[in-house]
Protein backbone atom coordinates (compact mmCIF):
# COMPACT_ATOMS: atom_id res chain seq x y z
CA UNK A 1 0.00 0.00 0.00
CA UNK A 2 0.96 3.62 -0.79
CA UNK A 3 1.27 5.64 1.92
CA UNK A 4 -0.42 9.38 1.05
CA UNK A 5 0.56 11.88 3.44
CA UNK A 6 -2.27 14.24 4.18
CA UNK A 7 -1.45 16.26 6.73
CA UNK A 8 -0.99 20.03 5.96
CA UNK A 9 2.44 20.32 5.49
CA UNK A 10 2.72 23.25 3.53
CA UNK A 11 0.41 25.14 6.40
CA UNK A 12 3.42 23.88 8.94
CA UNK A 13 6.18 24.92 6.77
CA UNK A 14 4.35 28.10 6.38
CA UNK A 15 4.44 28.41 10.16
CA UNK A 16 7.85 26.99 10.71
CA UNK A 17 9.09 30.04 8.32
CA UNK A 18 7.13 32.46 10.05
CA UNK A 19 8.14 31.55 13.60
CA UNK A 20 11.75 31.59 11.93
CA UNK A 21 11.30 35.08 10.41
CA UNK A 22 9.73 36.68 13.79
CA UNK A 23 12.76 34.81 15.26
CA UNK A 24 15.12 36.54 13.02
CA UNK A 25 13.49 40.09 13.05
CA UNK A 26 13.50 39.28 17.04
CA UNK A 27 16.79 38.69 16.89
CA UNK A 28 18.30 41.36 14.16
CA UNK A 29 16.52 43.86 16.50
CA UNK A 30 17.79 43.00 19.28
CA UNK A 31 20.85 43.35 17.60
CA UNK A 32 19.99 46.46 16.53
CA UNK A 33 19.07 47.65 19.48
CA UNK A 34 22.30 46.83 21.58
CA UNK A 35 24.57 48.59 18.48
CA UNK A 36 22.08 51.58 19.15
CA UNK A 37 23.00 51.32 23.16
CA UNK A 38 26.77 50.52 22.58
CA UNK A 39 26.61 53.47 20.49
CA UNK A 40 25.13 55.59 22.10
CA UNK A 41 27.49 54.41 25.44
CA UNK A 42 29.93 55.31 23.01
CA UNK A 43 29.60 58.72 22.00
CA UNK A 44 28.16 59.42 25.88
CA UNK A 45 31.34 58.52 27.13
CA UNK A 46 33.67 60.62 24.70
CA UNK A 47 31.03 63.34 25.42
CA UNK A 48 31.62 62.81 29.37
CA UNK A 49 35.71 62.82 28.81
CA UNK A 50 35.10 66.17 26.67
CA UNK A 51 33.59 67.50 29.57
CA UNK A 52 36.32 66.53 31.98
CA UNK A 53 38.92 67.53 29.15
CA UNK A 54 36.60 71.03 29.17
CA UNK A 55 36.35 71.59 33.25
CA UNK A 56 40.50 70.92 33.35
CA UNK A 57 41.16 73.51 30.69
CA UNK A 58 39.02 76.44 32.14
CA UNK A 59 40.58 75.38 35.88
CA UNK A 60 43.98 75.60 34.05
CA UNK A 61 42.99 78.70 32.07
CA UNK A 62 41.41 81.01 35.24
CA UNK A 63 45.10 79.55 36.95
CA UNK A 64 46.86 80.53 34.35
CA UNK A 65 44.98 84.38 34.33
CA UNK A 66 45.50 84.39 38.04
CA UNK A 67 49.10 83.86 37.76
CA UNK A 68 49.13 86.70 34.35
CA UNK A 69 47.32 89.41 36.61
CA UNK A 70 49.67 88.77 39.88
CA UNK A 71 52.72 88.88 37.01
CA UNK A 72 51.14 92.20 36.29
CA UNK A 73 50.64 93.43 39.12
CA UNK A 74 54.08 92.72 40.50
CA UNK A 75 55.27 94.13 37.26
CA UNK A 76 53.38 97.42 38.23
CA UNK A 77 54.87 97.37 41.52
CA UNK A 78 58.29 96.90 39.97
CA UNK A 79 58.04 100.19 37.58
CA UNK A 80 56.61 102.16 40.61
CA UNK A 81 59.89 101.10 42.36
CA UNK A 82 62.12 101.88 39.74
CA UNK A 83 60.71 105.21 39.19
CA UNK A 84 60.79 105.69 43.13
CA UNK A 85 64.69 104.97 42.75
CA UNK A 86 65.27 107.18 39.58
CA UNK A 87 63.83 109.94 41.80
CA UNK A 88 65.84 109.04 44.55
CA UNK A 89 68.68 108.65 42.37
CA UNK A 90 68.30 112.14 40.91
CA UNK A 91 67.59 113.98 43.80
CA UNK A 92 71.24 112.05 45.18
CA UNK A 93 72.94 113.37 42.19
CA UNK A 94 70.97 117.07 41.87
CA UNK A 95 72.26 117.18 45.41
CA UNK A 96 75.40 118.73 44.87
CA UNK A 97 74.42 120.92 41.98
CA UNK A 98 72.29 123.32 44.60
CA UNK A 99 75.58 123.39 46.46
CA UNK A 100 77.69 124.53 43.45
CA UNK A 101 74.41 126.77 42.22
CA UNK A 102 74.91 129.11 45.20
CA UNK A 103 78.69 128.54 45.12
CA UNK A 104 78.69 130.22 41.46
CA UNK A 105 76.03 132.58 42.95
CA UNK A 106 78.55 134.00 45.13
CA UNK A 107 81.55 133.82 42.94
CA UNK A 108 79.72 135.57 40.28
CA UNK A 109 78.18 138.24 42.14
CA UNK A 110 79.98 141.79 41.65
CA UNK A 111 80.41 144.22 44.03
CA UNK A 112 77.59 146.73 43.42
CA UNK A 113 74.74 143.93 42.58
CA UNK A 114 71.98 142.26 44.71
CA UNK A 115 69.58 140.04 43.98
CA UNK A 116 66.16 140.04 45.23
CA UNK A 117 65.12 136.67 44.07
CA UNK A 118 66.22 133.12 42.63
CA UNK A 119 63.99 131.04 41.20
CA UNK A 120 64.95 127.24 39.45
CA UNK A 121 62.63 125.34 37.39
CA UNK A 122 64.70 122.36 36.26
CA UNK A 123 67.93 123.22 34.98
CA UNK A 124 66.62 126.89 34.39
CA UNK A 125 68.05 129.56 37.13
CA UNK A 126 66.55 133.05 36.75
CA UNK A 127 68.16 135.96 39.08
CA UNK A 128 66.58 139.22 39.73
CA UNK A 129 67.93 142.16 41.01
CA UNK A 130 69.59 145.15 41.43
CA UNK A 131 72.55 146.80 40.44
CA UNK A 132 74.43 149.97 40.78
CA UNK A 133 75.13 150.36 37.08
CA UNK A 134 74.05 148.39 33.91
CA UNK A 135 78.36 147.82 33.22
CA UNK A 136 78.25 145.69 36.69
CA UNK A 137 75.26 143.14 34.95
CA UNK A 138 77.85 142.52 32.49
CA UNK A 139 80.03 141.90 34.76
CA UNK A 140 78.23 139.54 36.39
CA UNK A 141 76.56 138.08 33.03
CA UNK A 142 80.32 137.69 31.99
CA UNK A 143 81.41 135.94 35.01
CA UNK A 144 78.84 133.68 34.75
CA UNK A 145 79.97 132.59 31.16
CA UNK A 146 83.58 131.89 32.78
CA UNK A 147 81.37 129.71 35.38
CA UNK A 148 81.97 125.89 35.28
CA UNK A 149 78.60 124.96 36.47
CA UNK A 150 76.37 128.34 34.92
CA UNK A 151 76.20 128.83 31.18
CA UNK A 152 73.93 130.77 28.47
CA UNK A 153 73.55 134.09 30.41
CA UNK A 154 70.72 136.41 28.99
CA UNK A 155 69.39 139.25 30.28
CA UNK A 156 65.26 139.33 30.18
CA UNK A 157 65.43 142.74 31.04
CA UNK A 158 67.08 146.00 32.87
CA UNK A 159 64.87 148.98 33.70
CA UNK A 160 67.30 152.03 35.11
CA UNK A 161 67.85 153.86 37.32
CA UNK A 162 65.90 156.74 36.49
CA UNK A 163 62.80 154.87 36.10
CA UNK A 164 62.89 153.02 39.42
CA UNK A 165 63.11 156.04 41.21
CA UNK A 166 65.41 154.05 43.60
CA UNK A 167 69.27 154.81 42.08
CA UNK A 168 69.43 150.88 41.20
CA UNK A 169 69.04 149.37 37.75
CA UNK A 170 66.42 146.37 37.85
CA UNK A 171 67.15 143.22 36.00
CA UNK A 172 65.96 140.00 35.25
CA UNK A 173 68.84 137.06 34.04
CA UNK A 174 68.23 133.98 32.88
CA UNK A 175 70.81 131.12 32.98
CA UNK A 176 71.82 127.25 32.31
CA UNK A 177 73.00 125.29 34.94
CA UNK A 178 75.34 122.63 33.72
CA UNK A 179 75.55 119.41 35.32
CA UNK A 180 79.36 118.16 36.03
CA UNK A 181 78.82 114.52 36.53
CA UNK A 182 82.70 113.80 36.80
CA UNK A 183 83.01 116.02 39.82
CA UNK A 184 79.59 114.91 41.09
CA UNK A 185 80.66 111.81 41.58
Amino acid sequence: MARINLLPWREAERKERQKEFGLMVLAGALVAAFIVFGVHQLIQSQIDAQNARNTYLQKEIAAVEKEIREIQDLDKTKQNLLARMNIIQELQSSRPQIVHLFDEVVTSLPDGVFLDEIQQQGNSVTFTGQAQSNARVSSMMRNIDDSEWLEKPALVFIESKEKTGTGYSQFKLMVKQTSQNAEVE
